[in-house]
């Protein structure tokens, strides 16, 4: 990939789990960790991060079981694809860059594991912003055919293995360019060289078995840590911002996503954008404007 100018590769083992966490670094100044969403990679964040790096150490990896990270085998309760787990990896990928506090900016998926580090890391996240996600929670406790129509594919891969991995693998770059043409941006937001890094990871079966295993862990093990922390009342404590797209999956299934966000964030700001799903590819220079006030005020 050259779409990274002047960040450096690394690769580190990370944490209890001694996971491979490979990421892409650069810049200098205050540091903010950008988690992608599914399914993607890193690569997402390319039209922003060279930006963010003007003023920011720019952090970029793949999670757990995504792009060129580890793989780790799953097993009965997937807890080894949890938003706990991954949340923890990255953690530790930033104490060993030498970060033990520092911003999040997670899409989708790495989103979710942002709003869990959050919770299960206060002390680690200076700030959080997640792109058009509500709470995970939330989303199965009201599952209309608004939800089903947009989130469809939460159901399909939750399915018991191997079911989704064999329908998937029947053609996986059409199903792969119809999610990422279909939920509001268009498969035109992505460039050649982003969209083929998506392409090679999305065509390993081991790296889409590991994608099921997270949204599996999501309707299993991650709604029992959710619960928890509701019956407790615990609340994201750091500032935090929430954009979505006008377009996206977001608006299919509430009609304020930061209303939603109230009942989980004591300090919770943001806005919608005239996008889809895809925001960072999509709406660069609306989405780093966004960001950069964020993180610098």
């Amino acid at each position: 990939m050259t779409i990274f100018d002047g960040f450096r590769e690394v690769e580190l083992r990370v944490g209890d789990a001694d996971v491979r966490i490979h990421a892409r670094v650069g810049g200098s100044g205050p540091p903010v960790l950008l988690l992608h969403g599914f399914p993607q990679t890193h690569a997402m964040w390319h039209p922003i991060a060279e930006h963010l790096a003007g003023h920011h150490t720019v952090v970029a990896p793949d999670l757990r079981g995504y792009g060129d990270s580890e793989r780790p085998p799953s097993e009965e309760s997937h807890a080894p694809y949890s938003f706990r787990a991954m949340a923890a990896d990255q953690v530790a990928l930033m104490s060993e860059l030498g970060h033990e506090r520092f911003a999040v900016v997670g899409h989708d998926r790495g989103a979710r594991v942002g709003h869990r580090m959050g919770l299960d890391h206060p002390d680690a996240v200076t700030r959080l912003a997640m792109l058009d996600i509500v709470p995970t929670r939330h989303v199965y406790a009201h599952v209309g055919r608004e939800v089903a129509e947009g989130y469809y594919h939460w159901f399909l891969f939750i399915q018991p293995f191997d079911l989704p991995e064999r329908l998937v693998a029947g053609d996986p770059m059409h199903y792969l360019h119809q999610l990422l043409g279909g939920w509001g941006s268009g498969l035109e937001a992505f460039t050649p060289e982003a969209l083929a890094e998506y392409e090679r990871c999305f065509d390993d079966p081991e790296a889409r078995h590991a994608m099921f295993e997270d949204y599996r862990a999501a309707a299993s093990i991650d709604l029992v840590h959710d619960d928890a922390d509701a019956a407790a009342g615990r609340l994201l404590g750091m500032p935090v911002l929430v954009l979505w797209g006008a377009r996206g999956v977001v608006v299919r299934s509430v009609q304020d996503p930061l209303e939603v966000w109230r009942d989980y964030a004591r300090d919770v700001r943001g806005s919608a954008l005239d996008g889809g799903h895809f925001l960072v590819e999509e709406l660069p220079r609306e989405t780093f404007v966004e960001l950069e006030r964020f993180l610098r005020s």
